[in-house]
């Protein structure tokens, strides 16, 4: 069971927006996207947050953003992508069937059209410098964290719909030290022991947060919090989070 059916009863479908449905183009609107328009898919494993981005960007009148679709894994990311064909894809990093890496790589065809290039902007949780590094280069156009603004939010996805790079302030840093380094990055095999979720919730117990606090950042249950912080301390060989916090503090994951 992934961490969304504990989360939230269910995963969901992958659903695509009905012809005609609220895709008007705006002439004014309070979020700057007058005269601009750009059609949309979001990809997460929360059917919650999807819920409430799309409540948050997708009155098109308003904002200029129609969503077309959206889907809650790799398979029927793909598949919804393929068939909708939107100039942008908000796409989270953690998702079942492979994590956002694999919905770049079987969109790759996509996103090299050169009349109607598909244009991915990571929308994440995570602020960790493997996952910016991993979806840029898997061919992402920007990286930004679910703390953005609903405003910002929707000037990052016009910006990336018109070939820009966007990160989240910070994040940018990691990109330019990754890109600018001619060296492979080193391979570090305790880490690739871990899921990307693990790895989520490896950061977060090393910044000091308590179990309730990672399970409402990642919105999974504290049972499930539990069960992941067991599989860290025994696929690591560690006996308790103060060990955690030393080891991920030496590899700079916190």
């Amino acid at each position: 069971m992934s961490d969304a059916t504990e989360a939230n009863g269910t995963t969901g479908e992958a659903e695509v927006a009905e012809p005609g449905r609220d895709t008007a183009k705006t002439t004014e609107g309070t979020e700057g996207a007058v005269g601009r328009h750009v059609r949309v898919v979001l990809v997460d494993d929360h059917r919650m947050f999807r819920t409430g981005v799309q409540a948050e960007i997708g009155q098109t009148a308003r904002t200029g953003v129609e969503v077309v679709g959206e889907a809650p894994d790799v398979d029927q990311a793909v598949a919804v992508i393929t068939r909708t064909r939107p100039e942008v894809v908000l796409l989270d990093v953690h998702l079942p069937g492979g994590g956002g890496v694999e919905v770049l790589r079987r969109s790759a065809a996509l996103m090299a059209d050169p009349e109607q290039p598909v244009r991915f902007l990571a929308l994440s949780v995570s602020d960790a410098a493997e996952d910016v590094i991993g979806v840029i280069r898997g061919g992402a156009r920007g990286y930004v964290t679910k703390t953005i603004t609903g405003s910002d939010l929707i000037d990052s996805i016009f910006r990336v719909q018109e070939g820009d790079a966007v990160f989240s302030p910070r994040l940018a840093g990691f990109v330019l030290d990754a890109f600018a380094s001619t060296d492979a990055p080193p391979v570090d095999e305790d880490l690739d022991r871990l899921t990307q979720r693990e790895r989520e919730v490896l950061r977060l117990i090393a910044r000091g947060y308590a179990y309730k606090e990672i399970g409402k950042q990642l919105f999974i249950s504290v049972k499930t919090v539990e069960s992941h912080v067991s599989a860290v301390l025994r696929k690591l060989q560690l006996s308790n989070r103060h060990e955690l916090t030393r080891w991920a503090t030496a590899r700079r994951l916190v």
